[in-house]
Protein backbone atom coordinates (compact mmCIF):
# COMPACT_ATOMS: atom_id res chain seq x y z
CA UNK A 1 0.00 0.00 0.00
CA UNK A 2 1.31 3.45 -0.70
CA UNK A 3 0.32 7.02 -1.38
CA UNK A 4 3.20 6.99 -3.95
CA UNK A 5 5.20 9.12 -5.11
CA UNK A 6 3.91 12.82 -4.22
CA UNK A 7 4.98 15.75 -6.95
CA UNK A 8 3.23 18.47 -4.79
CA UNK A 9 6.01 18.12 -1.98
CA UNK A 10 4.49 15.42 0.67
CA UNK A 11 6.46 12.88 1.43
CA UNK A 12 5.89 9.51 0.12
CA UNK A 13 4.41 6.72 2.53
CA UNK A 14 4.33 3.12 1.90
CA UNK A 15 3.39 0.06 4.11
CA UNK A 16 3.96 -3.38 2.92
CA UNK A 17 2.03 -6.42 3.63
CA UNK A 18 2.43 -10.05 4.13
CA UNK A 19 -0.35 -12.49 4.65
CA UNK A 20 -0.08 -16.48 5.52
CA UNK A 21 -3.64 -17.84 6.25
CA UNK A 22 -1.95 -21.07 7.35
CA UNK A 23 -0.05 -19.11 10.07
CA UNK A 24 -1.98 -16.04 11.00
CA UNK A 25 -5.60 -14.89 11.32
CA UNK A 26 -5.59 -11.42 9.37
CA UNK A 27 -2.27 -10.03 7.57
CA UNK A 28 0.77 -8.64 9.12
CA UNK A 29 2.39 -5.56 8.72
CA UNK A 30 5.80 -6.71 7.74
CA UNK A 31 7.56 -3.28 6.56
CA UNK A 32 6.48 0.98 6.65
CA UNK A 33 7.92 3.73 6.05
CA UNK A 34 8.36 7.74 4.72
CA UNK A 35 10.40 9.30 2.43
CA UNK A 36 13.35 7.46 1.56
CA UNK A 37 12.26 4.32 3.08
CA UNK A 38 8.78 4.41 1.38
CA UNK A 39 10.65 5.05 -1.88
CA UNK A 40 12.85 1.77 -1.32
CA UNK A 41 10.38 -0.46 0.00
CA UNK A 42 8.22 0.84 -3.45
CA UNK A 43 11.48 0.00 -5.99
CA UNK A 44 11.80 -3.77 -4.07
CA UNK A 45 7.85 -4.14 -4.78
CA UNK A 46 8.04 -3.10 -8.44
CA UNK A 47 11.13 -4.72 -9.13
CA UNK A 48 9.99 -8.20 -7.66
CA UNK A 49 6.45 -7.60 -9.22
CA UNK A 50 4.23 -7.47 -6.54
CA UNK A 51 1.32 -5.04 -7.48
CA UNK A 52 0.85 -1.63 -5.30
CA UNK A 53 -2.09 0.31 -4.69
CA UNK A 54 -2.09 3.70 -3.77
CA UNK A 55 -4.86 4.51 -0.68
CA UNK A 56 -3.90 7.41 0.96
CA UNK A 57 -6.28 6.52 3.87
CA UNK A 58 -5.09 3.20 4.36
CA UNK A 59 -1.87 3.81 4.24
CA UNK A 60 -2.07 6.22 7.50
CA UNK A 61 -4.18 3.44 9.57
CA UNK A 62 -1.50 0.66 8.59
CA UNK A 63 1.44 3.14 9.42
CA UNK A 64 0.40 3.14 12.98
CA UNK A 65 0.65 -0.60 13.23
CA UNK A 66 3.37 -2.28 14.65
CA UNK A 67 5.73 -3.75 12.24
CA UNK A 68 4.56 -7.94 12.23
CA UNK A 69 1.63 -6.74 13.66
CA UNK A 70 -1.87 -8.35 12.14
CA UNK A 71 -3.81 -5.12 10.54
CA UNK A 72 -6.41 -3.45 12.88
CA UNK A 73 -10.37 -4.71 12.10
CA UNK A 74 -10.94 -0.96 10.57
CA UNK A 75 -8.83 -1.94 7.82
CA UNK A 76 -9.71 -5.91 7.16
CA UNK A 77 -11.89 -4.32 4.52
CA UNK A 78 -9.97 -2.39 2.01
CA UNK A 79 -7.41 -5.05 2.66
CA UNK A 80 -9.22 -8.04 2.02
CA UNK A 81 -10.44 -6.38 -1.72
CA UNK A 82 -7.14 -5.41 -2.41
CA UNK A 83 -6.00 -9.14 -1.87
CA UNK A 84 -8.55 -10.35 -3.66
CA UNK A 85 -7.76 -8.15 -6.44
CA UNK A 86 -4.13 -9.57 -6.27
CA UNK A 87 -5.36 -13.20 -6.13
CA UNK A 88 -7.38 -12.66 -9.36
CA UNK A 89 -5.00 -10.28 -11.54
CA UNK A 90 -2.58 -13.49 -10.45
CA UNK A 91 -4.84 -15.99 -11.75
CA UNK A 92 -4.67 -17.62 -8.32
CA UNK A 93 -6.65 -18.42 -5.59
CA UNK A 94 -5.84 -18.16 -1.60
CA UNK A 95 -4.95 -21.34 0.05
CA UNK A 96 -7.82 -23.06 1.19
CA UNK A 97 -10.29 -21.14 -0.71
CA UNK A 98 -11.59 -23.19 -3.38
CA UNK A 99 -12.98 -21.48 -6.83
Amino acid sequence: MSDSRQSDGKTAKAVALSYEPEVTDAPRVVAKGKGALAERILAIAFASGVRVREDADLVEVLQAVDLEREIPLEAFQAVAEILAYVYRANGQMPPGVKP
